[in-house]
């Protein structure tokens, strides 16, 4: 079983990392890019495929793509957020000062 992140921006539709396993989409990763900084929304993966790392993969799929060019992280999805917190120095670099906190 192959899984592929795609980043995909749709007309009419919110940016996003779309995650598909055999050609088809069992996740996403929501987000939208402004003035240097990515804020990622929401982050879901298709009930029946939770625990297998797939929101991991998004997640690496991200980050790597926001080093590459050279953005900052508005963490709003719980799920980043998390991540962040617990590995802060692995985020260090593309987390933005901007956060909004809840």
């Amino acid at each position: 079983m192959m899984t592929a992140v795609k980043f995909e921006t749709l007309e009419n539709e919110p940016s996003a990392f779309n995650l598909y396993l055999d050609g088809e989409k069992i996740g996403e990763m929501i987000v939208e890019i402004n003035d240097g900084d990515m804020t990622v929304f929401h982050t879901e993966v298709d009930p029946d495929q939770e625990g297998n790392g797939y929101a991991g993969e998004l997640l690496q799929s991200m980050t790597s793509y926001v080093r590459e060019n050279h953005l900052k992280v508005i963490p709003m999805c719980a799920y980043v957020q998390v991540q962040f917190d617990r590995h802060p120095d692995e985020y260090a670099d593309i987390r933005s000062d901007k956060e909004i906190r809840f």
